[in-house]
Formats: structure tokens, sequence, C-alpha cells
């Protein structure tokens, strides 16, 4: 008789194809799913690119209402959800909001519920970090397992003490990396049908939201655009704040030069396109892009809010935030002088960022729980 996978449920509220609902996506994609299945909760009723996909990997998908339009029927489909399937695992990704789904679980009398953060906060999101902490003190309450994709965000919702005491799991944002590393038939390719040819690309990837300040990096690529007139720059993405954007490229009469390509499957051949990538956030958890743009082999300018472990190759620099877009700009520039793209497999696999070898440990993790009940 055949014997069923452990069936795991992770919970990654709303599918944007960036941040959490893609590092689940690639460790589904690349776990043993004869020993482990994922079923996957997400906010909205909507249908996502991922679904298909996730049935096609014998996956099943669950809608449920978003927390930002009622709470309380939220939280009671997680529960029926739970309760009807009998998860031995709950895996929530929803970092302090974990809290309400796991709570759910606990009520529905799943044995094990693992609650992943991979963010952090910044005050510059007002109420939103306010409710970050607000919930930050019960993101122990009703988990028995926990993670996180850095120290920083291991140290941020659980606590230094309890971040070093070792109980909090490291989860790397694996990628991978063969879809990543450097091709140059494919920059070739990708740059005549963007029309990007002899042009000097800068990229970036996120949501249009506060955490990845595309305002500044519009002033960083308005001086580069002063220096270089052949210059341009493709944001992709989706999110609340893009129209905003929109309106403040019309301001720099940039329009013709910021190219917004919107949410794409294709991120690993166009950063092939680019020449460098630029990366101002507010704050991350980690910033995988950092690290797929590296494996890309494109020069990486970034925040001082990006955690250390993500410089893992001298491709990769440190601006600040106080700095002038001026300043960033002349680095960006400066770092073109005589540069070659190379392939960075071997540098991104060292660093513990290959999808298949961090897939295996996941793996090993959920089966260690299971099977012996492994804290």
């Amino acid at each position: 008789m055949k014997k069923e996978p452990i069936r795991v449920a992770q919970i990654i509220g709303q599918v944007l194809l960036a941040g959490v609902d893609t590092v689940v996506m690639n460790y589904y994609r690349n776990i043993d799913r004869t020993k482990v299945q994922f079923d996957f909760i997400v906010d909205g009723y909507d249908s996502t690119p991922i679904d298909d996909e996730i049935k096609e990997l014998g996956g099943r998908v669950y809608k449920v209402e978003s927390y930002t339009k009622d709470m309380l029927k939220s939280m009671q489909q997680y529960y029926q959800i739970f309760k009807d399937n009998h998860y031995p695992i709950v895996h929530s990704h929803m970092n302090t909001l974990s809290v309400f789904p796991l709570f759910e679980a606990w009520r529905a009398g799943i044995p094990v519920r693992v609650a992943h953060n991979h963010s952090t906060s910044n005050k510059g999101e007002g109420k939103r970090t306010m409710m970050k902490y607000m919930l930050r003190p019960f993101a122990k309450v009703f988990s028995t397992h926990f993670c996180a994709c850095s120290p920083l965000a291991g140290e941020w919702l659980f606590g230094k003490d309890f971040y070093n005491s070792g109980k909090v799991r490291l989860i790397q944002n694996a990628i991978d990396i063969q879809h990543f590393s450097f091709n140059q038939d494919i920059r070739d390719r990708i740059r005549k049908e963007l029309g990007l040819v002899n042009k000097f690309v800068v990229g970036h990837v996120g949501r249009f939201v506060y955490q990845k300040n595309h305002e500044y990096l519009l002033d960083i690529f308005s001086d580069i655009h002063r220096h270089n007139q052949n210059s341009v720059l493709l944001l992709i993405g989706d999110g609340p704040l893009k129209s905003q954007i929109e309106q403040k490229v019309a301001r720099l009469d940039l329009g013709k030069f910021v190219h917004f390509l919107g949410v794409r499957k294709d991120v690993p051949n166009l950063m092939q396109a680019m020449d460098i990538f630029i990366f101002p956030s507010n704050y991350e958890g980690l910033g995988m892009v950092a690290i797929e743009a590296q494996a890309a082999g494109l020069p990486t300018i970034v925040s001082e809010e990006i955690p250390i472990q993500v410089k893992i190759t001298n491709l990769l620099s440190y601006c600040h935030l106080s700095q002038s877009s001026g300043e960033w700009a002349e680095a960006a520039l400066s770092r073109m002088n005589g540069f070659q793209r190379i392939k960075n497999d071997d540098a991104i696999k060292a660093a513990g960022f290959d999808i298949r070898t961090e897939a295996d440990k996941l793996l090993q993790m959920y089966m260690s729980i299971f099977f012996y009940g492994e804290n």
C-alpha cells in the first residue's frame, strides 16, 4: 500500500508573485512531494497565477476572506479548513499576523504550528508598524515551532535572546540558481525584444509599497539619467502605490525612460537584460531579489537596511538612505567602469541559497517534527 505524504498547510496571504509566495513556491517545486505535500491557504477569492501549478503538483488551494476586509470571517474559514483536513503541520508565513491563523490551528487541535517571519518594520509605515508592534508579543503564544528568513527577521519577531537560544530555525529564501545564472544569449534576446539594445538598463523588482522606496529610486534614476541620457529604468511589480509612482515619473519628465513591466513570471530573463540593480528599501527581512541579482551577475546597490548575509559577492555594495540620490547615482555609474558580467553560481550555492539543497533541509525538518516530535 502506497504511503501518503505528510500534508502541510502553507499560509501565504496574498499571491503577488513577489516575496513570501515566491519563496514557498520555490520550495514546493523542489521538495520531494512523495514525502511531503503542500496545501496553500491564500487571501482573496480570485484565481491566481499559481493555482493551476499547485494543483498539477498535487496540492490544494483554499481561498479565505482577506483579513483587511473581514478578520472574523477569515479566522472562521481558517478554523473550518483546519478542522476538515486534520493537518499534522500548519506553517504560517504571515509574520506578526500569523497569530490569527495559528490561534485557529490551535483551536482546531493541529499539533504542530509553525510561525515563520520574513520581515521587520519601519516607523514610516505608521498604522501598519503600530499593528506589528502590538501583535509582536503574541508571536510565540500559539506557535510550537519558529522559523525566520534571516537572523534579523528572527530577532525582530521572536526576540534576540529567544533567537540566540537556538529555538528559531533559519530557513533561507533560496532560489533556483540555474534560472538566474548569467546567459549572454538570453540577455541579447530580451534586450532586442524590449528595445534596449545599446541602452544602460537600471533594474528593480518589488511591489509598489512604502517598504521598497520607489520614490527615492526615481530620484536616483533621475540623477543617473542626467549623466547618461541613454539610461532606462525597468520596474517589475505592482502594488497600491503604483499610480503615485507613475505621477512622479510624469513630474520628472521621465515617461519615455521608465518602463512599468507589471507582475512577471520571467524575472530571471529580465535580470539578464539589466546592467545594474538598485534596491533602496526602507526595510527588509532579507531582500531575496538582491540575491537573485547577484546570481544573474548584476552589480547590485542596496540600502543599509538589507541584512549583511545578502552580501554574497563583491557585486553587492551598500549605500545609506541618508546619502543623496546623486551619491547613489554616482556609485551606480562608477560600478560600470570596466565591468564584465560573469557567472556566480558557486558563490550563491556556498552561501546556502541553492533551492535544491535547502528544500531537502526543509523536508528533513518536517519529517523530524512529524516522526520524532523534534522542537
